[in-house]
């Protein structure tokens, strides 16, 4: 491919280089394969549902393991712009009829002093239209009020990031999940009374972000007599990807220039990889609860957290024990078994292995990031399922998959996926340092024959989009992961507006 002195120069701007950008343009001729898989996870097989006692038991370990000076951080991907949210709502603006029609539309009209924005888009209202809510309503305006809601000149949800809109009444005012998380941070992943929270955000939003944890901060830490670490960063422009025609070559701005994208949420493992820390938890930012229905999701984090910190302390004691050179049959026989029923990870030829082999494929699978990741009974809503996956080594593991990655052409793949049992809602918790205390360099682990093509378009243009493997997906499969059952109750996340009308939100 022959690029110009422009295209290059665009290229280096990135912080790529022309052989990045190559192989991008490869992948969309030759595709990504489909992963083999062996079954859905279950109870039965590869999810942990612990007893009563054993709950206590990873508390407990926690508590003790937050106690003894560990850094833990919170980190919040919420770079996400709120407007698919507002999809059914942008619509009724365009459309050609004044009242609401929609069931879609009744019930955000039916319910709208239900908002946790209701007092500030009356606010909007009274000051853009000279009318408050009920009145432009009374009046059949109801698209000047959805216009005061999405426009800049009103509260510019359409715009602002997830992380920013109201979503929570209380009797001191309304939240934002940017402040519920702050509240979590405090709650479960406070440890030296120092609560660290990292988020992602996009570059247009910034800067309003940051003004708004400052704003809000102060009165949180003193609420939970902690102090705040608050962080941020962006997506990196490195982890763009390259857009192309439906004939494989780059596609093209209408100025001439390279059209490139931001590569999904997989481009995050680079900014994980940055954060400091012995412990990560991981939750997105739409997924958050009010202050009274918080009691369930903080007792979870702390019992994955605890399952964490219990098997990454028994991998440890098992790695310093390999590095000896002093153990006998029984220890490797232990191991063998610790790796292939805790961990879940299995290889079909281990009895075949001479004994150096065995021991150096046992410290391999040991000696890597750890996550534990929480997994809810299905109930339909979209998401990533739990797996056994064969992996690139002949392995079979555990791994979150998404829709994308499944052959839907193989029946017997597709009822795995549609019979699963359960899915993943974005609840981790990773242990990011090895045996030796140092931090494992997080892109190593990463699996690149799990990204996907996408169809999109720009300037009415078709175009295929090149997502880099999912950041809990592709971009952690050559961790070692553990699945556990938690209740549906820390799962609520808002893809919709509506959504906030669910009674957990009220």
């Amino acid at each position: 491919m022959e690029y110009s002195q422009e295209d290059l120069k665009q290229i280096s701007q990135k912080g790529i280089n022309e052989a990045q950008v190559e192989k991008q343009l490869e992948l969309f001729k030759k595709g990504f394969p489909f992963l083999k898989l062996e079954a859905a996870a279950s109870i039965q097989h590869g999810i942990m549902a612990p007893s009563d006692a054993d709950r206590k038991k990873y508390i407990e370990a926690w508590e003790s393991y937050k106690n003894a000076g560990h850094r833990v951080v919170k980190f919040v991907p919420a770079s996400g712009a709120a407007s698919r949210m507002f999809k059914d709502m942008f619509a009724f603006v365009d459309a050609d009829y004044d009242i609401p029609t929609t069931d879609f539309e009744k019930k955000f009209f039916d319910n709208i002093s239900h908002f946790a924005f209701y007092n500030e888009l009356d606010t909007a209202c009274r000051k853009n239209n000279g009318k408050g809510i009920s009145q432009l309503i009374a009046d059949g305006q109801y698209k000047a009020v959805v216009e005061n809601m999405l426009k800049p000149e009103g509260l510019n949800y359409g715009q602002l990031p997830k992380g920013m809109l109201l979503f929570h009444n209380y009797p001191e005012g309304a939240r934002t999940p940017m402040e519920e998380h702050l509240v979590e941070g405090a709650l479960y992943a406070a440890s030296n009374n120092e609560a660290h929270v990292h988020f992602t955000v996009s570059h247009e939003h910034m800067d309003y972000f940051k003004q708004r944890v400052a704003m809000k901060a102060d009165s949180f830490a003193k609420k939970y007599g902690i102090r705040y670490d608050i962080s941020f960063s962006e997506q990196k422009p490195s982890t763009d990807t390259i857009a192309a025609n439906p004939d494989g070559t780059p596609f093209r701005n209408q100025d001439g220039s390279l059209l490139f994208r931001p590569g999904g949420h997989g481009a995050l493992i680079e900014n994980l990889n940055e954060i400091s820390a012995d412990v990560i938890f991981v939750k997105n930012i739409d997924n958050v609860v009010p202050d009274r229905l918080k009691d369930e999701t903080v007792e979870w984090k702390q019992i994955i957290a605890g399952v964490l910190v219990t098997l990454q302390k028994r991998a440890f004691d098992y790695l310093q024990l390999l590095e000896t050179g002093c153990y006998n049959h029984q220890q490797i026989e232990e191991i063998i078994r610790f790796v292939q029923q805790d961990l879940c990870c299995r290889k079909n030829n281990i009895k075949e292995l001479e004994d150096a082999e065995l021991v150096m494929y046992l410290k391999k699978k040991l000696n890597r990031p750890m996550r534990v990741c929480g997994v809810v009974k299905n109930v339909g809503e979209p998401g990533g399922g739990p797996f056994l996956t064969y992996n690139q080594d002949g392995t079979v593991s555990l791994q979150i998959l998404e829709s994308s990655q499944i052959d839907k052409s193989n029946t017997a793949y597709m009822e795995m996926f549609t019979k699963g049992t359960h899915f993943n809602p974005v609840d981790l918790v990773c242990a990011v340092k090895d045996y030796q205390d140092k931090p494992f360099n997080l892109p190593d682990f990463v699996d690149p024959t799990t990204g996907f093509i996408s169809q999109k378009s720009k300037d009415g243009k078709p175009l295929q989009a090149l997502e880099l493997p999912g950041l809990w997906n592709g971009a952690m499969s050559n961790w070692n992961t553990i699945f556990v059952e938690v209740p549906l109750g820390t799962f609520n996340p808002v893809k919709t507006v509506n959504d906030l009308l669910r009674s957990q939100h009220q």
